[in-house]
């Protein structure tokens, strides 16, 4: 037996969160995880965080995960063992095995944290066994923490935060997201993150679902179909997508097992996704000596795991000690309850009620009339957050106070333009990339400036497209010049005329790897490009008559601006001064059978 005072089953930001508020104040400590890399869920998440300071927002999960091991590791008090897991839980003691060795030690520890998190739910539809069905976290281990791609083509399934996320660090990664299906009327997730995925291009199809996944051995499609109001699917409606893969990204279900061994009380919350422990404010189970934290007491983020870790370590070692800093507690009850009383959390507060804690929903300050158009010539931000979430990263930022959330997170930013420099910081730090940078010139242009997060980045005097809201494409654009940030969201400044500015919000680099294809129909390389111009082919029509390009069944749909942005980087001429080249006609590949046997017999006179 291997006695101590508090075992923590689960190394993600609740355990973690736990076991350092404990050791602080001296208690034994020791952490039980089974992944490689201790972190939970953090070590595969590459976005930043909301939330405020004091939790780590805009700070992304992977560095939170690092932050965490570091402050716990310094405690000679904490243990940490990692690939080993609870085998069960006694009364007498805890036995856990490590996976590496394949031996077990038993603890018989004063207090038992249960940080078990969660497991992905599944959806049942036809073929769903195939190979090439994932869960989102799945797919978030093998991309973020593997390098592997799952496909090249991929349906997502679930609009909520996980399924946004993940969708989006698909593009990140060079995978195409044909569209996220979402049964509900309404997307799940944050309006930013949907936002993030609409300027990609990548279509959010709501009131649907996925009926069957095509393929034999592997996936090489899905069908998916309308649904009526009482969520069946309707016939007639269905359609087919060419994929290589389906994510399935429907919610999360509370890990309770070891909980149930422990005898606490089990409850059926659909709210908090499915069953939970029941529990008190101080995170205490219907057994005394053993505590909950993080998703397995009901799903929610990462940020409020963190929090339900520290205050479960407090009330620990209220019981262990007899005394623990209890302004502390007080605060970080405090802070909870304010991040779970904004609109989003309306489920997890009818959810916490039917547990009996109650958490009143607070009003918030909306959207308020701006002064924006008053410091024309100026460059500035526009925020584009108008939902209420937890999240002030834009406020605490700003080295100038110019921008004000308040002292509730879940109220829409202000921004005090007087004040405000035109630095940018606020838009590298903002968690949902929801911060544009802008400025009119006397020129009749404006300048855009464009959080940015793919590879590879665009240098000055390239050319990219200006796409807006919804992905769709605007028109070229010229950048100005990009402002690195050490958290890795660039800054993109573009210029684009001021008729289309106001939609401007996003861009697309076009590769310049020389093998890299830039007509599909001939097969013509940007190295084929590259050194046509060189040899004195610099127009358009030129370019064409040589390498065919913009001659095939296309018509030059896909190649005909990416060759004018080549053609434009290495002459020097602006796009703008740049001839298109002729349209010519059939505007569609017709054979010459159609043609000669036309004929106007159908017509009527």
């Amino acid at each position: 037996m291997n006695d101590l005072d508090v075992l923590v089953v689960g190394g993600g930001p609740a355990g973690l969160s736990t076991a350092i508020e404990t050791s602080k104040s001296g208690l034994s400590v020791v952490v039980v995880d089974e992944g490689v890399s201790s972190g939970g869920q953090l070590v595969k998440q590459t976005h930043k965080f909301f939330g405020n300071e004091s939790f780590f927002a805009s700070v992304r999960g992977m560095e939170i995960a690092q932050k965490l091991i570091e402050e716990l590791t310094a405690f000679k008090n904490a243990q940490l063992l990692s690939e080993s897991s609870v085998m069960a839980v006694y009364s007498d003691g805890v036995p856990v095995l490590n996976m590496r060795k394949d031996s077990t030690t038993v603890f018989r520890p004063k207090k038992i944290v249960l940080a078990t998190g969660a497991s992905e739910k599944f959806l049942q539809f036809e073929n769903n066994d195939l190979p090439g069905v994932y869960g989102a976290g799945a797919v978030q281990t093998l991309m973020n923490q593997y390098g592997i791609i799952p496909g090249k083509s991929v349906l997502m399934i679930g609009s909520g935060n996980i399924g946004l996320i993940v969708a989006y660090q698909l593009m990140q990664a060079g995978v195409e997201v044909r569209a996220i299906i979402e049964a509900s009327s309404e997307v799940g997730g944050y309006q930013v993150h949907a936002d993030k995925v609409k300027r990609l291009g990548i279509p959010i199809e709501l009131r649907q679902t996925i009926l069957k996944a095509i393929g034999e051995e592997s996936v090489r499609g899905a069908v998916v179909s309308d649904l009526d109001e009482r969520w069946r699917p309707i016939a007639g409606t269905e359609r087919e997508f060419a994929v290589d893969t389906i994510c399935v990204a429907v919610g999360l279900s509370p890990s309770i097992e070891l909980a149930a061994q422990a005898g606490c009380k089990i409850e059926y919350i659909q709210e908090l996704g499915g069953y939970v422990p029941s529990r008190d404010e101080d995170m205490r189970t219907s057994v005394p000596d053993v505590y909950v934290a993080g998703d397995v007491s009901g799903i929610e983020e990462a940020t409020t795991a963190m929090m339900e870790g520290k205050i479960a370590g407090l009330s620990i070692i209220k019981d262990l000690t007899g005394n623990c800093d209890e302004e502390l507690l007080r605060s970080l009850k405090d802070t909870l309850t304010t991040f779970r009383s904004g609109p989003k959390s309306s489920r997890t507060r009818d959810g916490l009620g039917r547990l009996g804690i109650r958490v009143k929903e607070s009003s918030f300050a909306k959207r308020q009339a701006s002064d924006f158009d008053k410091y024309a010539g100026k460059l500035r931000p526009i925020i584009e957050c108008l939902e209420a979430i937890p999240c002030n990263p834009c406020e605490t930022s700003c080295p100038f106070g110019a921008i004000t959330v308040g002292k509730n997170v879940n109220n829409i930013p202000v921004i005090d333009y007087l004040k405000c420099s035109g630095c940018g910081i606020c838009a590298t730090s903002c968690p949902g990339l929801a911060i544009f940078m802008f400025k009119e010139n006397e020129d009749g242009t404006c300048s855009i400036g464009i959080p940015y997060e793919f590879l590879p980045i665009p240098s000055k005097g390239q050319y990219v497209t200006a796409r807006g809201r919804n992905g769709d494409f605007i028109c070229s654009a010229r950048v100005e010049r990009v402002t690195r940030s050490p958290n890795n969201t660039n800054l993109v400044y573009i210029n684009v005329s001021s008729g289309v500015a106001s939609d401007v919000r996003s861009i697309l680099v076009t590769s310049e790897d020389a093998k890299a294809v830039v007509c599909r129909c001939e097969e013509v390389s940007v190295d084929q490009v590259r050194r046509a111009i060189k040899e004195g082919y610099t127009d358009f029509e030129e370019l064409r008559r040589y390498l065919r390009i913009s001659m095939g069944p296309c018509g030059g749909r896909t190649c005909r601006l990416n060759t004018l942005m080549i053609l434009s980087k290495e002459t020097g001429i602006p796009i703008e001064r740049l001839s298109p080249g002729v349209f010519r006609p059939p505007a569609i590949p017709v054979s010459f059978r159609a043609v000669a046997e036309s004929g106007d017999d159908d017509c009527e006179e």
